[in-house]
C-alpha cells in the first residue's frame, strides 16, 4: 500500500474537509483519506491513481496545487 500527499487550496471549514475526504474515498483503490485544514493537505492511503485523486478533489470544488 502506498501513501500520497495532495496539497489542496480552498478548504476553510469542516464541511470542506468532509467533502474532500468523501471525494477521495470514492476513488478506486483508495483505502483511507485524512485531510488537514491547517496543513492544507490530504494524506491518502491505498493504490489509487494520483490523477484520479486530483480530479476527484477538483470536481468537489477545490484546487490541487
Amino acid at each position: 500500500m502506498s501513501q500520497t500527499i495532495l496539497k489542496i487550496e480552498g478548504m476553510s471549514c469542516g464541511h470542506c474537509k468532509a467533502a474532500v475526504e468523501k471525494a477521495l474515498q470514492a476513488v478506486p483503490g483508495v483505502t483511507s483519506a485524512s485531510v488537514s485544514l491547517e496543513k492544507k493537505e490530504a494524506i491518502v492511503e491505498g493504490t489509487g491513481d494520483r490523477a484520479a485523486m486530483a480530479k476527484a478533489v477538483e470536481d468537489a470544488g477545490f484546487d490541487v496545487v
